[in-house]
């Protein structure tokens, strides 16, 4: 019996319908849940239907529970609409951490140095400009050494980070109370001075105000000159100079933007929820905001719904710790199965395998296929061989041209021997 032998090709797609990659994303989501189901069953032997319902009640189990959902999405998305420009200039920009840190830092200033100095309409425009200016300066570092000197901008933003982490670390003891806490706790309980203004829900204005940033954006990076520029930076240096498109400047821009942004989540977070600033308060957004920027494919619109799938994951998590007396690790255990399954579903919708059964191909075709190959070769013995015969000549003119050669530097050779005689 003749063994099967299937073969298998992957190619890009070059168009694939709308149906057919929510029919992917759906199958995705649904592996990963019966994945997660069967892990749940072997580690824990707890009901895996209990599990999942706790991970949507750690989103909407209560009133409070959404409008911390909520305001979660709105901080991440607010980093990563930050994040956007640059990757889609392929910057590869993982210093958001440390541009968040330094807005909290510019923020956190404001409120203890000109908290009793300043009324609170004043006090927050100051502390919203002195956020953005913060963010912006350091992005504005890495980025100007990469236009002007073309330095690695991955390790450099990376590194800013861990500067940054450092200067919070100092000011939060430099400004600790009470004195040595190791934290600075509550700013200005008392007064709330730099408070953002509750409507309705202390978490409300930051959602609002992000989701003006999000039109913004998509607005920006769509529709204006300076989003295409970001796009054919991305696509092309080469080319965005060839069109005239002064590509430092470009690199600069974007990077101060990108900062801005991240100086103002780093402003939305002092101001409008936790008052107070650590050396963990980013909780690590920095780097989630790239992955929720990459699988949103730098859309503003498609990020707001990667936002949402993280953060969910995140609360729900916390829920089945809390609620199954397990440590947060499982709970990250099962994010980590959806999140792998729905970027796995990526490489699907944008290559295409096909697979063949080799054996199943006629014997015929397979001996025709050598007789004619064997066919080709004698074709181009015998092709070969009568070139030689048409063309006897060509061989003795060679010799000749040989021997020709040969005489000339003989001849060569007895007028050196009698110049030196």
């Amino acid at each position: 019996m003749n063994k099967k032998e299937f073969k298998f090709h992957i190619s890009k797609r070059k168009f694939i319908p709308k149906m057919e990659v929510i029919a992917i994303r759906t199958t995705a989501i649904i592996l990963a849940l019966l994945v997660s189901a069967l892990v749940t069953m072997g580690l824990t032997g707890d009901n895996p239907i209990e599990v999942f319902k706790s991970l949507v009640l750690g989103s909407f189990g209560t009133t409070r529970k959404g409008w911390i959902l909520f305001q979660n999405i709105a901080i991440l998305l607010c980093v990563s609409l930050a994040l956007a420009p640059a990757y889609r200039m392929r910057f590869w920009n993982v210093g958001g951490e440390g541009q968040i840190l330094m807005g909290c830092l510019a923020s956190a200033a404001c409120m203890i140095k000109l908290g009793d100095a300043l009324p609170n309409a004043l006090l927050i425009p100051v502390m919203l400009f002195s956020s953005i200016c913060a963010g912006a300066l350091w992005a504005f570092i890495p980025g100007f050494f990469k236009a002007k000197w073309g330095t690695n901008e991955t390790l450099f933003t990376l590194m800013m980070n861990y500067v940054a982490t450092q200067i919070v670390a100092y000011y939060v003891i430099h400004w600790e109370v009470p004195k040595g806490s190791g934290k600075i706790g509550i700013i200005n309980q008392a007064t709330e001075a730099g408070w953002l203004p509750q409507i309705g829900s202390k978490y409300l204005l930051n959602i609002l105000i992000v989701a003006v940033v999000t039109i913004i954006m998509y607005v920006y990076l769509n529709y204006s000159k300076q989003g295409y520029e970001i796009s054919v930076v991305g696509e092309s240096e080469r080319t965005a100079r060839y069109v005239g498109i002064n590509v430092e400047n470009v690199i600069i821009r974007t990077l101060i933007i990108s900062g801005a942004l991240c100086g103002l989540a780093g402003f939305l977070l002092v101001a409008g929820t936790d008052h107070t600033v650590t050396t963990t308060i980013a909780n690590g957004r920095g780097f989630t905001g790239v992955m929720v920027a990459w699988l949103g494919k730098f859309n503003p619109v498609k990020m707001i719904f990667t936002s949402f799938l993280l953060v969910f994951m995140d609360r729900g998590a916390s829920e089945i710790s809390t609620k199954f007396g397990l440590n947060h690790a499982f709970g990250d255990i099962l994010t980590g199965i959806i999140i792998f399954f729905i970027i796995g579903s990526e490489f699907f919708i944008r290559y295409k395998i096909s697979f063949s059964d080799v054996s199943a191909l006629p014997s015929h075709v397979n001996k025709k296929t050598e007789v004619n190959n064997s066919d080709d070769n004698a074709s181009a013995i015998e092709e070969k061989a009568s070139q030689e015969e048409m063309n006897p000549n060509d061989a003795e003119d060679k010799t000749s041209d040989a021997a020709g050669s040969s005489e000339e530097a003989e001849i060569k050779d007895s007028r050196e021997d009698r110049a030196d005689v």
